[in-house]
Order: structure tokens, then sequence, then C-alpha cells
């Protein structure tokens, strides 16, 4: 973004509404990500919540989605978790199920149809894990603390904490959808993008109070310094990247008019997926250990052996959850890259428009074409993102301090969202300046 678009945007009320739009709804969710959920002592259970997210990376990662309203015990502890499982949800939904797949084609009406499915979707996730997010906190809380932080309640307390932090999902909801629609961007991820630069300070001063307290230290954080704008040039190389497929269009006879035949060409994107994998990772890669703390005082013998050895191979800080992370991001991307690319169509819609790709039949051949190119392209795809997912777990074997870590996940979700967005608010400031003529 150069300063002529600041400029314009400057000049232009329509987008000067929309940009304090976005940054009055973004205050009021950091505002929201303070108030808690009533407990009998907010600050110890903040305080204890601080110190196992720490010391977890799974849930240390969903913290910084939330912006740390989840260390907070805030109403939008869950963040826009629910929302982005529901959407997740529907998209899968609608290749499997022939109505649904029907409204994806039917334009505006149809995606308007589908956003209210994944809303009314949202609400039953949002209880269920929220139910399951309070249980997992006081079961962990009795184990470690040896005491239940969230107070023992009754029926009527459960009920008005459930209520409350599926209230605030609802809200933060509607707030990423009034930013979407009044404002620059898109909402949910802005929302994302909001918590996680929310958690910058704190780093900073982290780095800062190592540096201070370890003078030989400061050549290791310059090093980390550079690793991360190597990172960025990474995530951003990876995340802008795309083969451009040519593509032809014959002449046409509309009437008695001849329209001459047209070359472009069709991007296909590194990474079709996005972020997707790594979070259908995370979620996979959360079970074992969920399982193991469960079942580790079964009182079937073998039970309880084989709970705490899961506990002990899918710790955050073992190489075998390392490696499955890697794993599972790879596989994942594969996943998602065929469920939202879909050649066929593709090939369909080029073959109704009368376009085609030189050297390469129209119809199946083209599908074919299209298919063994997004296969190898995903590869390097699928790698990159493996790679940025388990970059905290290699930059802590070579700074052996879990403060100088890499947020590989985090720095792609704010590149990715970032330059979303510029690029839109560029597209605003264009169609602005074109009015005024």
């Amino acid at each position: 973004m150069n300063l002529a678009t600041l400029k314009q945007v400057y000049r232009s009320p329509d987008l000067r509404r929309r940009v304090l739009t976005v940054l009055g709804l973004l205050i009021a969710f950091r505002f929201l990500a303070h108030v808690p959920v009533p407990v009998p002592d907010n600050a110890a259970l903040a305080n204890f919540l601080k110190t196992i997210f720490n010391s977890n990376k799974v849930l240390g990662f969903a913290d910084v989605f939330s912006g740390g309203a989840l260390a907070n015990f805030s109403i939008i502890m869950m963040g826009v978790g629910p929302y982005i499982n529901a959407s997740i949800i529907v998209q899968l939904l609608t290749q499997v199920i022939p109505k649904l797949e029907a409204l994806s084609k039917e334009g505006e009406q149809g995606r308007r149809k589908l956003n209210q499915y994944t809303r009314m979707l949202t609400l039953p996730l949002a209880i269920v894990e929220s139910f399951g997010m309070v249980f997992l906190i006081q079961q962990t809380s009795q184990r470690v603390a040896n005491t239940d932080l969230i107070g023992h309640p009754n029926l009527f307390q459960w009920l008005l904490m459930i209520s409350t932090i599926t209230a605030g999902t609802m809200l933060l909801m509607w707030i990423g959808e009034i930013i979407t629609e009044k404002g620059i961007g898109n909402g949910i991820s802005l929302i994302i993008f909001c918590g996680i630069i929310s958690g910058l300070p704190a780093s900073a001063g982290q780095f800062a109070s190592l540096a201070s307290g370890d003078a030989g230290k400061i050549i290791t954080l310059i090093a980390f310094l550079a690793g991360t704008l190597g990172v960025i040039a990474f995530v951003v190389l990876l995340n802008e990247g795309a083969r451009n497929i040519p593509v032809s269009y014959a002449k046409r006879a509309r009437g008695s008019r001849i329209y001459a035949g047209i070359d472009t060409h069709l991007p296909l994107r590194v990474i079709t997926a996005g972020v997707i994998p790594i979070i259908f990772a995370l979620a996979f890669l959360s079970v074992p250990g969920l399982l193991g703390q469960v079942l580790q005082h079964a009182k079937t013998a073998w039970v309880s052996h084989f709970a705490q050895n899961l506990t002990v191979w899918f710790s955050p800080s073992g190489w075998i959850y390392a490696v499955s992370y890697f794993v599972l991001v790879v596989a994942f991307t594969y996943f998602y890259t065929s469920v939202v690319f879909n050649a066929k169509d593709i090939a369909e819609n080029l073959q109704k428009q009368g376009g085609f790709i030189p050297g390469i039949r129209p119809g199946n051949q083209t599908a074919l074409y299209l298919r063994r190119v997004i296969n190898r392209i995903t590869l390097a795809g699928a790698v990159g993102l493996g790679i940025i997912a388990v970059l905290p777990f290699i930059a802590e074997g070579f700074t052996k301090s879990q403060i100088l870590t890499f947020g590989g996940t985090s720095l792609l979700i704010v590149v990715s969202v970032a330059i979303e967005t510029l690029k839109q608010l560029e597209a605003q400031a264009i169609t602005t300046s074109y009015e005024q003529y």
C-alpha cells in the first residue's frame, strides 16, 4: 500500500467510515477479551491458566487464537473457533450432500443460505465446546493445583457459565460479520489477526527482560530477529506463490457481432488450503493427550499404562509430537485442497465459456491436467506449511528457550490477513477514485 492509497482513504468519507468501523469493532473485541466469566477467584484462575498455556503449545495456540481471552477466562474465551469449525463442516457437507452443493452454485442467494446454516450450526458447537473447555480446565486445576478453581459449580452455575460463554461466541461472530459487511476485509480473519498481534507487546517485554538479564544473549536475540524476518519473507513467498495456467478463448459470435479471442491465465495457488490444515492437525493431535489425561487414572492396569504412554508420546515437547504434526499438516493440506479445488467443475466452466488450455483437450483431459498440476504444486505448499508448523520445535531445539521460538503459524495468519486486507483496501481506493470522474 502506497501513500496515494492512504490519501485516498483519508479523502473518501466512505473509506474513512469503513476503516473506523473496523477499528471500533476490534477495540470492542479487545475489551470483551478482559470481561471474565464469574468464578470465585478470577485472579487465581487466570494465573493458573497462563502457567498451563505457557507450558502447553496446543493450549497456548488456542489462547493465541482467542487473543488471550482463554487465559483470562473471558466471556469470549472460545473465540471464533466454533464458527470456524461450523464453516469447515458446512464446506465438507457441501461436497457430499447434493442439496447443499446445488445451493453453493446458486450465486449470492445460495451463499447467504449456506451462511445461515453455518450460523445455526455455530450455536450447538459453541455450547458443546464451551462445556468441554470449562470441564477440561476444572479437571486440570484439580489434578495440578489440587483444588477446583472453577468453584465446584452447581447446575445453575454451570448453565450460567455455558450460556455466558456461548453468548460471547455468538456476539463475536456477529462482530466479525459486521466487519465483513460494513468494513474492509474478512471480519473473522481480522479478529484472529487482532488477537495474535495483541500478544506482541508481552513477547517484546519477554525478549527485553531476557537480554537485560544476560548480556551474552544479545547476539542470540539478534539472530532470532533476523530469523523471524527470514520466516516472514518465506511466509510471504509461500502465501503469494502461484502457477499461472495459460487459458485461451476462441472467437465468439453473438448476433451480428464477432468478439475476438483473448489469452489470459488461471492462477493456481501453492497453498490453496490456507491455514486450515494446521488447525485440523492441532485438533487431531490434541485427542491423544486428552485421552491420556482422562484415562490415566483408570482402574484397569493396561488402560492406565497405555494412557500414561499416550501422555508421554504426544507431549508437545516430544519429537513424536513434532513428527506427527508435520505429517498431519502435509496430509490435511492435500485433503483440504481436494475439497476446495474441484478440477472437474473448473474444466466444465472453461468449456462452457469457450476457453481452453493450449495443447489440452477441453473437458476430461483438462480436468486431469489441472488435477495433476495442483497435486504437484500442493506438494511444495504442504511441505512449506509443515515446516512453518514445526518451526517452534526447531527454534526451541537451537535456542534452548521457549521464549525464543518462531510462531510460524501465527506469522502465516498475520501475513496472509494483512496482505488480503491491504489488497481489498487498495481495490476500494481505486474504485472510489474512478467514481469521482
